[in-house]
């Protein structure tokens, strides 16, 4: 059975906009999404990618001012319209409680939207134990349970994991999903990942 790979940081402003629609496809297929949290930062690094603070301008100011603004609106994500206050933390553990969560088959699915909304309509610090702790409750998870997986060495270990398998695979960055091999950059990508999970596209990636 295919299934969704899922790439993303529990920080991501375009994985949470795309986040319910992801849910949907992944209903309506009757697939199962593979959460593949990794360390956005280290792996935009590992590709050679343009650190977003060093990019024009004029590319910033459209694909992280109005393009978000726009696909806000169209998938009824609502924002806080700024940037989060604590956006720059650290997100290794948000990214490993999701990993727990994953592993324990614990509402991931759930808890993986709530962190991302959480930080985006609510200004939640995702590096704080007691939020994390309360959005795992809110949505029926083990949060005890989850934060002390989190800190363990196996799910580090498949956090980094995760990092190094997005830049072996040329994952350009958050949320990025691969359908039987085929990579989909972006939540605008949503509806094609859609129609690959019932028709497949002609071709192959990578390229060779």
């Amino acid at each position: 059975m295919a299934e969704i790979e899922y790439f993303y940081a529990a920080h991501s402003v375009y994985a949470y906009i795309g986040s319910r629609r992801l849910m949907e496809v992944a209903e309506g297929a009757g697939r199962r999404i593979r959460h593949k949290p990794y360390d956005l930062r280290r792996g935009m690094d590992g590709i050679g990618a343009t650190p977003i603070r060093q990019r024009g301008a004029a590319h910033y100011a459209y694909f992280f001012g109005r393009e978000i603004a726009r696909w806000s609106e169209h998938r009824e994500a609502p924002l806080l319209g700024r940037r989060p206050t604590h956006h720059d933390n650290d997100i290794g553990l948000p990214n490993c409680l999701l990993i727990a969560a994953q592993e324990r088959g614990d509402k991931v699915d759930e808890l993986a939207h709530a962190l991302l909304a959480a930080h985006w309509q609510d200004d939640a610090d995702l590096a704080d134990r007691a939020t994390l702790a309360r959005l795992a409750r809110g949505v029926g998870a083990d949060a005890e349970g989850l934060l002390t997986a989190a800190d363990s060495k196996p799910i580090r270990a498949i956090y980094e994991a995760n990092t190094d398998e997005a830049i072996s695979r040329s994952v350009f960055g958050s949320p990025t999903y691969f359908v039987d091999g085929d990579m989909f950059y972006g939540q605008d990508h949503l509806e094609m990942v859609e129609r690959a999970l019932t028709k497949p596209y002609q071709g192959r990636w990578p390229v060779v």
